[in-house]
């Protein structure tokens, strides 16, 4: 493999501004801006507008489709009843 020829792997912080929550891990994204980390390094950090801390899936805040309503509807407008399966 040619070294000169692969992105440069570091560490970088990548930071969620809605959640207030930032996560230092190694990547090849660059960026200009530097924060300064937990252990006292300077690092790239690269601002997302969602992570793990501020999606609906995974804080369990993640909106349910009413498939009840749905199925009810349904059988109103077509009369709720299934065709006979023999005819």
């Amino acid at each position: 493999m040619q070294q000169d020829k692969q992105p440069a792997y570091r560490p970088v912080v990548f930071r969620d501004r809605s959640a207030g929550y930032a996560f230092l891990t190694r990547s090849t994204a660059s960026s200009e801006q530097t924060i300064e980390w937990d252990d006292g390094e300077t690092y790239p950090v690269i601002d997302v507008e969602i992570s793990s801390e501020s999606h609906p899936f995974y804080t369990g805040k993640a909106r349910t489709l009413d498939s009840e309503g749905r199925i009810d509807r349904f059988e109103r407008r077509y009369g709720g009843q299934r065709p006979d399966a023999s005819a």
